[in-house]
């Protein structure tokens, strides 16, 4: 039996590949790690901007409670087991009335990671909704396999390689609008996009991107985790510490080096990289 979510709701994530929207955060809690982050970014102005939005958890306390909460990691541990290892943050900000969009992909394509079988948690710091370009999603394409992607680098397009899942059909999407506080599951090989912000307001999400058994192994590089719950019996990763304070050198440092084995990963095989 599950310890939070009910078993309609396991059941449900696994034949959709998503789960939406678990209220995991109250609307203040919301409010107060958004001010902890635009107090941030006035703060450090270049420590949340393009690469560096990457795995920002190793360097900021508030993102790191998030990463680690235990009403978070409680759901996640119904999705994927008592052992929980987690291996990459991303901000996803879109601006008010952004052009920026997010093409139809599945997460796990380009990161290595074998089986792919991890869930991302995607956490709204603000109003996502069908204005301000929320996620969407094809249920059920996580049983599919991973479809073949193209890579664009299309100027708009904020994933990495700009990278295009083929043969979506969007007339399956479904739309997972959340507030702030509440969080969207998604499973590793589950289709998604998004579109672009329309509204006056900033579109935050904080996705953990993706908590995994520890027995799960990287095919293509380096990989730090953290350990988020349970235990490593397999020792298949790097361990990343978690920050006492905010933006430690020793941590900017670990984070660097995370994000360049990332990057190396997520662009390999490919002729052209981004800043993110």
């Amino acid at each position: 039996m599950p310890n939070t979510l009910t078993p309609e709701q396991v059941e449900s994530y696994e034949r959709d590949g998503y789960l939406s929207p678990v209220t995991v955060f109250t609307p203040e809690e919301a409010l107060r790690f958004r001010a902890l982050l635009e107090e941030a970014e006035a703060k450090y102005p270049d420590a949340l901007t393009g690469a560096n939005r990457n795995n920002a958890h190793c360097n900021f306390t508030f993102l790191d409670e998030i990463t680690h909460h235990p009403k978070l990691v409680d759901v996640v541990e119904d999705l994927v087991g008592p052992d929980i290892v987690c291996c990459a943050t991303v901000l996803f900000i879109k601006e008010a009335n952004d052009p920026g969009y997010v093409s139809w992909h599945q997460d796990g394509k380009y990161m290595g990671l074998e089986p792919n079988n991890g869930v991302t948690a995607w956490v709204a710091l603000s109003e996502s909704n069908e204005t301000s370009g929320c996620m969407q999603v094809i249920p059920g394409s996580h049983k599919e396999g991973m479809r073949d992607h193209n890579d664009t680098f299309a100027d708009k397009n904020i994933l990495t390689r700009g990278q295009e899942a083929q043969g979506i059909d969007a007339s399956k999407a479904v739309s997972m609008p959340l507030r702030p506080g509440q969080v969207s599951f998604h499973h590793q090989q589950v289709v998604h996009a998004s579109q672009p912000n329309r509204s006056n307001d900033r579109r935050i999400g904080f996705a953990i991107q993706t908590y995994f058994s520890p027995e799960v192994r990287q095919t293509k590089g380096t990989t730090y985790v953290q350990q988020v719950r349970g235990e490593d019996r397999f020792g298949n990763f790097e361990c990343a510490p978690r920050p006492s304070i905010d933006m430690d050198p020793a941590d900017i440092a670990m984070r660097d080096t995370m994000n360049q084995l990332w990057s190396d990963i997520l662009y390999h095989g490919s002729e052209k990289r981004r800043d993110y």
